[in-house]
């Protein structure tokens, strides 16, 4: 389990089979995939009614390996942002996950390995994973705040630039601090 778009299809394939799909399956999907590109975003408000619908559609199945696979979704992508905690809606559902859903865990967590894909939001939860650790050096910052910039992800963006300015700040450089910080203006502006 590398990302939290295979874990998306991890979702989908689970529930998947020949007759129509119920519709609690593509309700969850959508809600997980806007969630997703609206926290990325920024919109708080709007990527958390969306967890709540795709958590409330799975829950309808009783299923906590769905729901717990939904859970690492949400902790990945806070985890690509700089926002680190225990997974506290996984660790309730931790003793129904599966061995995969654990190890993800547990590799969000900073206690595990798994290497990232080619996919931007792999790359960015293998970064925020190395800088929880403390593993993460000034290049692979940088890499960090290319990618979230390329996407267009506003809120892993300004925290990846808010790690390069606290690095500039630290070492007294005070050209690279201002010019973080009108970069940071004016993506939040």
């Amino acid at each position: 389990m590398r990302r939290p778009a295979f874990l998306l299809g991890i979702l989908v394939a689970a529930c998947a089979s020949s007759p129509p799909a119920p519709d609690w399956q593509a309700n969850a999907s959508q809600a997980l995939q806007a969630f997703q590109a609206g926290y990325l975003k920024g919109d708080t408000r709007a990527s958390e009614s969306e967890f709540a619908r795709a958590r409330s559609e799975l829950a309808r199945t009783g299923r906590a390996d769905l729901v717990a696979r939904a859970e690492l979704v949400r902790c990945a992508v806070r985890v690509a942002s700089l926002e680190f905690d225990e997974c506290p809606g996984f660790q309730p559902l931790r003793d129904g996950a599966g061995a995969e859903e654990i190890a993800y865990a547990d590799y969000l967590a900073g206690k595990g390995a798994h290497p990232a894909t080619e996919d931007p939001l792999s790359q960015l939860v293998s970064a925020g994973v190395s800088l929880r650790a403390g593993g993460i050096d000034p290049a692979g910052i940088s890499k960090a705040v290319e990618i979230a910039s390329a996407q267009g992800w506003r809120r892993p963006l300004l925290a990846w630039l808010s790690v390069q300015l606290k690095r500039a700040e630290a070492a007294g450089d005070g050209e690279t601090a201002a010019r973080l910080r009108r970069r940071m203006a004016l993506i939040s502006g």
